[in-house]
């Protein structure tokens, strides 16, 4: 079976006997998720979308009640007090128990709830005449969980690693008698399930260290207490607390919602709340204290101990209509409505979603006993079934998806083959390799995915330990890493070819089989050496269809080419790619020269192309001096807003006058230099330019209501205060490098030859295959909207320069410009195409860059100011080795 036809409902129905949640689960996607119509959403495990109706039911709730503070005794207080105190058991219905075992404290999300428990434990430090405590956790941890030890080392309490392998390695057939003489109280903590691989691990390991059955509880003497990490776990998987009671479970519930975020719980099971200590209390939280000597009384109610301050009662009602929307898309209400008498329908529903009302909690318990195993993990069964069924296909196509050559094309990091949604979540990790068997760089994947409009994440997502064990990464390596550069989440992806991270996709409730389908096929169109080949073995082991490939025997291919399934040629190899552009030495006589000079007066808005320009200090005069900034404040960048492109900026030296140019609207036009500066009313504000703070002046109303109108939303235009200074962390020089507000450097310099090999790279992909028209030369050298643009030299032979000089003016190369999605937008019309990424992914293994940064070199006590001009004679110096 070729590729093609695996990608396709009918395999995935061969393989997954649960999609969806009954009746038409496309409109029902399309009803509540209208805003990623265009985008394949696959980051389920950062935070899953929520639905619009979850938002719009919350607005009319508190906008059409009146919810005051739960610590008054006011009307409006009791109605938020009461609604919170619902949401607590609601929420304890969700994970199958009652308050009279386990009791809800809200935080500020899963990472709080850590801390919490962290600050409140008992920690006995060791001396000579007492066993200390111990902390033990799981190696496959979250950063969180592990940050725990930091507290712990202040108290002299050991904390060590347990890496999966050792858990039972040393487990005990009976159960321990709790100890009468050693107390001493041991934390344990292990996620429920991997955010890294999405591996589960067995609950019941719970129960093993409270009963010290299991190691590490099994060989030290005292009393073991279970912190459970749930949140990965309970995004898309039931949880019960009857099965599994441990002691402490943190979550957050913006990973089940979607919304709202900043807001978590620590579920604490009431026999082991009492062991936790505050060091520090706050408003509501005591039930009586004495300002003028050392006297508190802790409040008798576990939550009210632990909630310091006012709890956020707004987002925690917000959790009623997250439950409700979560019930409402996965069915559960509709099937559970089929279970009983119709003429208790509404007051069944009451009662589940524990909003008490004395006229209406009058069903007795005995009518809804047989409803509760159903209620409490109905939904969330659904939601397993659905995403583990997604989650297996993917896994079973991307592990049986091979280069023309047989070479696999992925490296998945999982434990098992995704034989269970019991052990595995809905989590695929992997890194992607070329078919000489090379790992293809998380970055590149990332940028190509956004090409696409998939959403995936990339790095080590705050696991180390699981990192470093799936991708055999040493600590020693870990640390080198560290000194050439690489900290956690930025894009230094490869360290001597080896990997730093790698890539993971995760599906949600709201997953659907053409998240898939697109994933799948964007793979193949990408990353795979033509044709595409399928390991058929493996998909026979895998369970892949068995009927379908039956009497195959050798690996069937489709040949895709710029994303269509074709008979064209097999895409050329890197070999002969690397022969576009090159010229022989006789023939390599023209001067390096000039060929344009572009500013961007506006940053992310059009070119303006000029022929003389003065230099200035922070690099071209006037180059991104001003930008475009929303409602908040935030950049606006064609990433965000391609209609950017459309907007033609001239700058007017003589007159003063930067022009505001753009289709269907009139001129206008903002001061260059203006003594006052700040506008009545707008005065300097601060905003953010790639990580640094920059201070700006905003240009008024005219511009603002110009540009709102022209792209349809709130923004204004601000400008980089003259008198502020933003330094270049990385100058690459001996004296500091002021900028405006560019990315990363003064200038941005690419050549035509390497534009020449592009566009002969776009021609050869499209061959064969319909695809995106050609592009022409102008079009490309926009795209990647240099400053500098030189001809005369080979492709991509700037990459081997140190310094240059045009004309009478010396710079210094910084680095080379990675690329992302944003050279597929045209800058005429602001449309997005594939190419010219796709074609650089294709040449440039490993690494998408194009162009170089420059920074303008001044000899001290020389005057900064100078003019290059189109035709000036270019002299580089190559790079010593």
């Amino acid at each position: 079976m070729d590729f093609r036809k695996l990608c396709t409902f009918e395999t995935f129905q061969q393989l997954s006997s649960h999609y969806g949640y009954g009746g038409n689960f496309r409109d029902v996607i399309e009803q509540e998720f209208t805003r990623i119509k265009a985008v394949t959403y696959l980051d389920h495990a950062a935070a899953p979308l929520y639905p619009e109706s979850l938002v719009r039911d919350y607005c009319g709730d508190i906008s059409a009640n009146v919810y005051g503070n739960p610590h008054s005794h006011n009307p409006s207080s009791r109605l938020t007090h009461d609604t919170v105190e619902g949401v607590r058991f609601r929420v304890l219905q969700h994970f199958n128990t009652t308050p009279k075992e386990y009791s809800v404290i809200f935080t500020s999300g899963c990472t709080a709830a850590l801390k919490l428990v962290a600050e409140s434990f008992p920690w006995r430090p060791h001396t000579e005449s007492e066993v200390g405590s111990h902390f033990y956790y799981l190696t496959d941890s979250h950063t969180s969980v592990v940050g725990i030890r930091a507290l712990t080392s202040g108290r002299g309490v050991a904390a060590l690693p347990v890496s999966p392998q050792e858990l039972e390695k040393r487990a005990k057939d009976e159960t321990r008698a709790e100890d009468v003489i050693c107390q001493t109280p041991h934390l344990f903590c292990y996620p429920a399930q991997s955010n890294f691989s999405g591996r589960k691990y067995p609950l019941s390991h719970v129960k093993a260290i409270q009963a010290r059955r299991l190691y590490p509880a099994c060989a030290h003497q005292g009393r073991w207490f279970v912190l459970l990490d749930a949140a990965s776990h309970v995004s898309c998987s039931p949880l019960s607390l009857q099965d599994c009671p441990a002691d402490f479970i943190p979550i957050s519930f913006y990973k089940m919602f979607g919304f709202p975020t900043g807001l978590g719980a620590l579920l604490v099971r009431n026999n082991a709340a009492g062991i936790l200590k505050k060091s520090f209390f706050g408003g509501g939280t005591a039930a009586a204290y004495l300002s003028g000597e050392d006297y508190y009384v802790e409040a008798a109610n576990i939550s009210d101990r632990f909630e310091d301050g006012t709890v956020s009662f707004l987002d925690i009602i917000a959790l009623n209509h997250g439950f409700e929307s979560l019930d409402r898309i996965t069915g559960v209400m509709t099937e559970c409505l089929d279970l009983v008498n119709p003429s208790f329908n509404s007051t069944i529903i009451i009662c589940i979603h524990g909003i008490y009302s004395d006229n209406l909690f009058q069903v007795k318990s005995k009518q809804l006993d047989h409803l509760y195993p159903f209620l409490l993990s109905g939904g969330m069964h659904n939601i397993q079934q659905h995403t583990f069924g997604l989650a297996r296909y993917t896994y079973i196509l991307l592990s049986s998806l091979c280069h023309g050559n047989g070479r696999p094309v992925a490296r998945l990091y999982t434990e098992g083959h995704f034989d269970s949604p019991i052990t595995q979540g809905a989590i695929l990790n992997f890194n992607l390799v070329d078919s000489k068997g090379q790992i293809i760089g998380y970055s590149q994947v990332d940028r190509m995915a956004s090409l696409y409009n998939i959403h995936v994440r990339t790095g080590c997502f705050c696991n180390t330990g699981a990192c470093q064990s799936f991708l055999g990464i040493t600590s020693q390596q870990m640390k080198r890493n560290l000194q050439a550069g690489h900290v956690c989440g930025d894009n230094m992806d490869l360290v001597d070819g080896i990997p730093t991270g790698s890539v993971r996709v995760s599906f949600g409730y709201m997953s659907t089989f053409e998240d898939c389908q697109k994933f799948l096929n964007f793979v193949a169109e990408c990353f795979v050496e033509k044709p595409v080949t399928v390991d058929q073995v493996r998909l026979r082991m895998l369970g892949a269809g068995t009927a379908a490939v039956e009497g195959s025997s050798e690996p069937a291919s489709v040949k895709i080419t710029n994303g269509e399934l074709c008979d064209g040629d097999e895409k050329m190899s890197e070999a002969s790619l690397k022969g576009f552009g090159q010229t022989d030495s006789d023939s390599h006589r023209e001067a390096y020269t000039l060929a344009n000079i572009y500013i961007y007066p506006v940053k992310s808005c059009g070119a303006f192309e000029v022929h003389d320009w003065p230099v200035g200090r922070l690099g071209l005069l006037y180059d991104r001096g001003w930008m475009v900034v929303n409602r908040n404040g935030v950049c606006l960048s064609q990433k965000r807003e391609p209609r950017l492109c459309l907007i033609r900026p001239q700058v007017h030296l003589n007159a003063n006058k930067l022009l505001l140019q753009a289709p269907d609207m009139d001129t206008i036009s903002v001061p260059l230099e203006n003594s006052s500066e700040s506008h009545t009313g707008y005065g300097v504000c601060v905003s953010k330019v790639c990580g640094d703070r920059v201070e700006t002046v905003d240009c008024g109303d005219e511009a603002a209501s110009w540009l709102s109108d022209f792209l349809g939303q709130p923004c204004r235009l601000i400008r980089q205060r003259p008198d502020f200074t933003r330094e270049m962390r990385k100058s690459g020089a001996a004296t500091s490098t002021s900028l405006s507000l560019v990315n990363e450097a003064q200038y941005l310099m690419i050549n035509r030859g390497s534009v020449a090999l592009i566009q002969k790279l776009i021609s050869s992909r499209q061959d064969g295959c319909e695809g995106d028209q050609l592009l022409d030369t102008q079009s490309v050298i926009s795209r990647f909207r240099a400053n500098l643009v030189i001809t005369g030299v080979e492709a991509f032979e700037e990459d081997n320069w140190s310094h240059l000089d045009i004309g009478s003016t010396r710079f210094v190369v910084t680095g080379q410009c990675g690329r992302c999605h944003l050279v597929g937008i045209d800058q005429d019309t602001g449309t997005k195409t594939k190419e010219p990424l796709m074609s650089l992914s294709a040449y440039r293994t490993g690494k998408l860059t194009f162009g170089v940064y420059l920074n303008h070199l001044v000899a001290e006590g020389s005057a900064t100011a100078g003019v290059l001009s189109v035709g000036s004679l270019v002299k580089p110096e190559p790079r010593t080795l």
